[in-house]
């Protein structure tokens, strides 16, 4: 495995993001590092698909099983998630809240448009280069789907700022941001009893926790609760 050579590194309104790059066997992945915390990268992508997947199985096997359904991506990362949920024609409207301007240029024009390429041209898909806390908090748009992942989980934050969204008011807002009957999905790279009890507190019903198994350590997991179809927006 080779060092990680740096590609390009920008100061954002949120702090420093780097691009590096790392080959290992012939094989060439690209890593995102936000603050110097390690957020993803191109070696392995079964959580953020199955972040996707376990978001509409959910909805497929809920009484109102909408057709077409809508997702909001909370994070670009890499681009596994909006690839995936992209190669399902089976999802309506795709959205992408990504706060950095700098990953959203990296797919665009950089070496992660190999991974999202065929996605960003999909006429479904639709970018928003917006901070995923705020948009929640100011946007009238609704959608049968959120996938959430923009942190390594809800105890593990990438910034100080984004605390706010597993807060009640933050889960209230997403709450607000179903359609009656809609999936909250968040990934983390840990479980978490207390983010449980907080989606049970906020009302979200069918709270359970999905494994994802990693090469050692504590599994990867995907937190996934429903917006009671009775409840109010």
């Amino acid at each position: 495995m080779s060092s990680p050579v740096t590609l390009e590194r920008r100061e954002g309104p949120y702090g420093e993001v780097v691009l590096r790059q790392r080959d290992t066997d012939d094989v060439t992945h690209y890593e995102i590092i936000a603050n110097g915390t390690f957020l993803m990268d191109t070696s392995d992508g079964r959580s953020e698909r199955l972040l996707v997947d376990a978001a509409l199985d959910a909805l497929s096997s809920g009484p109102s099983r909408p057709e077409a359904p809508s997702v909001l991506i909370g994070g670009l990362g890499v681009g596994f998630s909006l690839a995936h949920a992209a190669a399902d024609p089976r999802w309506g409207r795709i959205a992408v809240a990504e706060r950095e301007g700098a990953i959203i240029d990296w797919h665009r024009e950089g070496p992660l448009s190999a991974i999202s390429g065929a996605a960003l041209a999909d006429p479904r898909t639709v970018i928003l280069h917006t901070d995923l806390v705020a948009y929640l908090r100011t946007t009238t748009d609704t959608y049968d789907a959120l996938c959430l992942d923009i942190d390594n989980g809800p105890d593990w934050t990438v910034t100080e700022d984004n605390e706010s969204l597993y807060s009640a008011e933050g889960l209230a807002s997403c709450a607000a941001r179903l359609n009656p009957g809609g999936i909250l999905a968040v990934w983390s790279a840990q479980p978490s009893a207390d983010f449980e009890e907080s989606l049970r507190n906020a009302g979200f019903s069918g709270v359970r926790t999905e494994e994802v198994a990693v090469a050692r350590g504590v599994p990867d997991v995907v937190h996934l609760a429903v917006r009671p179809a009775g409840s109010p927006a």
